[in-house]
């Protein structure tokens, strides 16, 4: 086989990958019912345990309000709010349901798991809260499932329901 021939076989083999990717892309943006290609299973060790969320990876994609604010790159503070506890957890229970691509997952009286799915390619963060009645906050937890670096969407999505959280 000359190297012409080889080169072609090469070419070849690349635009039809290109293809497969272009139509699985095609497909997941304009399919109505997404295939979930880009969703990521749902992590193990969901929850407030002890004051604490799981801790966010090395990955640059996640924030969490009960990490040591010295890490700058996951620390985010935590949703603070005058009043009563319930009034103001219903608010925000009231306000994550209204976001597009939020489905919740699990609700209890002061833990509140949500899944936020991006419009077009499907990406899934997991989205955790936990009332803290007593120093009257709301502990917060933000984090992609997949990929390296999220673009500060999580940290952008905390910060955009603390301005809609009016207490």
């Amino acid at each position: 086989m000359n190297i012409m021939t080889l080169l072609k076989r090469i070419a070849l083999g690349l635009l039809a990958l290109i293809a497969a990717s272009a139509a699985l892309l095609a497909i997941e943006y304009f399919g109505g019912q997404p295939m979930g290609l880009f969703s990521g299973s749902r992590p193990d060790g969901l929850g407030f345990n002890n004051g604490q969320f799981k801790p966010p990876s090395w990955k640059p994609n996640a924030v969490s309000s009960t990490i040591d604010k010295s890490d700058v790159k996951h620390y985010i503070a935590p949703l603070a709010f005058p009043g009563d506890a319930a009034t103001a957890w219903s608010k925000l229970v009231a306000t994550v349901k209204k976001q597009a691509g939020a489905t919740i997952i699990k609700e209890q009286p002061d833990y509140l798991h949500a899944e936020f799915k991006s419009a077009g390619i499907g990406f899934v963060d997991d989205v955790e809260f936990a009332l803290d009645a007593n120093n009257k906050i709301v502990h917060v937890l933000s984090a992609s499932r997949l990929g390296i670096r999220d673009f500060d969407v999580n940290r952008k999505r905390i910060e955009n329901l603390r301005t809609q959280m009016t207490f």
